[in-house]
């Protein structure tokens, strides 16, 4: 007996532990010492952190969707859990061959039977309706505002504003020995996306070589870039600041070194850096590394 309490002791000491670490993680707080940003400059409120648990702080609809429905998951899962570690220690305490020497010959009991099929059905139906929500509402693309259109390349992103004077420039990782102070190894490129908030955004995406995958998931969103193909798909970003992600798919010895930044700004300065961008990258669809397009500065 005191056994099994010790055991009970150290999971619930467990869970607390893990439950008060997870929620105490919040992504987008820490910055890591020596990487401050410049007072002027953009916060950094997507990116991954040292024991990161839970997702990195939405910024999109799509993400704030996801958020709530992977909590919800997450607490169905912990109260099947507890409940089939309670029944196994009722069994092993009260049904075990020193308390219970003359076991039960009972074959059928109607209302448990009854209850283990309706109690997981109705679980099922409880995960379905957000989850078939959630497939429709990150899939559906509403009236956009604008669209940007991704090319993913070996290994880097090509990235194309047909609205705005239909200007193309590629983006590519700054190697490691030019990073300079606030940016973040391995996931600093030469040119970010500049994109405005409050903004509905139409991505297409594709491939011009293999398989790659659009990855950022602040915005909840993964989207395969195929050659020959067009996927579609939408952001529309909440907050302004730096957003960093990857390629999601194993696309080659590069694949590693193919990150995404977007710097979500103010539709006043995206104005501005629209028109910076028509004349720095004219008749051109790349820029060498050295010069980082990011939006200007108040």
């Amino acid at each position: 007996m005191a056994g099994t309490k010790r055991v009970w002791a150290a999971l619930v000491v467990a869970l607390i532990t893990f439950a008060s670490g997870a929620w105490a993680q919040q992504p987008g707080t820490a910055t890591p010492p020596g990487q401050e940003p410049p007072a002027t400059a953009l916060p950094v409120l997507g990116e991954p952190h040292p024991w990161q648990i839970w997702h990195q702080t939405p910024a999109s609809p799509v993400m704030q969707m996801m958020d709530w429905f992977h909590h919800l998951l997450v607490w169905i899962m912990v109260a099947i859990c507890v409940l089939v570690l309670a029944l196994i220690a009722i069994v092993v305490v009260r049904f075990n061959a020193r308390k219970n020497p003359v076991p039960s010959r009972t074959s059928h009991n109607t209302l448990i039977e009854v209850v283990w099929t309706v109690v997981p059905v109705i679980i099922l139906v409880v995960i379905a309706v957000p989850s078939f929500r959630l497939l429709y509402f990150g899939d559906h693309v509403r009236e956009a505002d604008m669209t940007l259109k991704i090319t993913g390349r070996q290994w880097y992103w090509d990235y194309e504003y047909p609205d705005h004077g239909n200007f193309t420039f590629s983006s590519i990782m700054i190697p490691e020995d030019q990073i300079k102070p606030g940016q973040r190894r391995l996931l600093e490129v030469d040119n970010r996306v500049v994109l405005p908030v409050d903004t509905t955004v139409r991505l297409l995406v594709t491939a011009g070589d293999v398989i790659h995958s659009f990855g950022l998931p602040a915005f909840g969103l993964k989207e395969d870039g195929v050659p020959g193909r067009l996927h579609e798909s939408w952001v529309k970003i909440e907050k302004e600041g730096v957003y960093y992600g990857q390629c999601s798919e194993i696309c080659g010895t590069g694949h590693g070194y193919m990150p995404i930044a977007i710097e979500a700004v103010s539709k006043e300065r995206f104005a501005q850096w629209v028109e910076q961008a028509r004349k720095q990258f004219a008749g051109s669809d790349a820029v060498p590394p050295t010069e980082v397009a990011t939006a200007p500065q108040p």
